[in-house]
């Protein structure tokens, strides 16, 4: 046992999926059994171990249960608040649309998420927030499924095959998982047959051909909307009002009448839209200089640096903003910054 010892005690500092993973190994290797009686270890062998092994592979590979589905609303608030910049609107939105669906024991339809707002205000960082507040794998978790239009879905020519294939895929593994997601991003790319094909897993139904949905989550992003958003933003800047008094019914005017009413937005006519199938429609302002700034010392913590103002002003200083004189909010928000930050550290 002198060497079971010395390997337990290496572990002393080790997660407990560490820990459990080497007495798995001790135990298939035999050690630990020929260190107990014969009759104790047929037992062992014949009922616990079985028992063990099974606890043992929840444990260390990714199920459908609470060890690894586990919402942390807490979590996600604080999250929103802190690492989401400039989006107070939309932060609120999610927070309550998410924690109330989550803590519905027996929801009547899936949660359909519509974000809204141009390229680098923060759609893609929230579906990232809510995975990594649900899943305990986040984004990598076997449970959460991300499509992109241009990606996934190129050709028109083929939409029919396209239908089949996400219907399946879509019923495939809400089966494994009534608790999945699933991510659309570039929706206002996205052919209108294509959103319609998944419309009856969005619905008020008990279950289709046996699989229920209602645990499900879809979340949809799309830049669709941005201009009428941008619009509201700049009329409360031009009016000499602070951005935190924009509220939500300030923009669903905005919303309506860019996104339903716009051929291009992939909502354009579609069943989504006419049987109220979408939730919430949740918008993102455009970001001001102020939001690069803490988005660039963030991303300088998250790459290993000790976060330097200087360097992220410099940076952001050679960003475009508008409106030309003023410069007062950002053309491209926080997904440059990444890339660009690496020229200026």
């Amino acid at each position: 046992m002198k060497n079971i010892d010395a390997r337990f005690c290496k572990m002393k500092y080790r997660s407990p999926r560490a820990w459990t993973t080497v007495l798995l190994c001790v135990l298939i290797s035999g050690r630990l059994v020929e260190a107990i009686e014969p009759v104790c270890s047929s037992l062992l062998l014949g009922t616990g171990v079985a028992a063990l092994g099974r606890k043992l592979y929840h444990y260390l590979y990714e199920t459908c249960n609470e060890s690894w589905l586990n919402f942390n609303a807490i979590g996600l608030k604080n999250d929103l608040n802190t690492k989401l910049y400039g989006q107070h609107v939309a932060a609120e939105v999610i927070i309550k649309a998410v924690t109330g669906f989550m803590n519905n024991k027996t929801p009547k339809k899936p949660l359909v998420l519509s974000l809204h707002g141009w390229t680098g205000t923060g759609k893609n960082f929230v579906s990232q927030l809510i995975a990594e507040n649900i899943y305990e794998k986040g984004m990598t978790s076997n449970f959460v499924h991300l499509f992109t239009a241009t990606a996934h879905f190129p050709h028109e020519a083929h939409i029919d095959s396209y239908k089949t294939q996400l219907q399946e895929w879509i019923r495939g593994n809400v089966s494994i998982c009534p608790r999945s997601m699933f991510i659309f991003d570039e929706m206002d790319k996205m052919h209108p047959g294509l959103i319609d094909s998944i419309k009856p897993y969005l619905d008020f139904y008990d279950n289709l051909n046996g699989v229920s949905y209602r645990q499900a989550i879809f979340i949809f992003l799309s830049n669709a909307g941005g201009e009428n958003i941008v619009q509201v933003a700049l009329d409360f800047w031009r009016d000499a009002r602070e951005r935190e008094e924009i509220q939500l019914k300030d923009l669903e005017t905005a919303l309506s009448l860019s996104v339903f009413n716009n051929k291009n937005s992939g909502f354009w006519h579609t069943s989504l839209i006419d049987k109220n199938l979408v939730d919430f429609f949740v918008p993102f302002l455009p970001l001001e200089y102020k939001h690069i700034i803490q988005c660039g010392l963030a991303e300088m913590v998250s790459k290993g640096h000790v976060p330097d103002k200087e360097v992220v002003e410099s940076m952001a200083r050679d960003l475009n903003y508008f409106p030309k004189e003023e410069r007062v909010f950002s053309m491209q928000g926080c997904k440059v910054i990444p890339s660009r930050l690496d020229f200026y550290i």
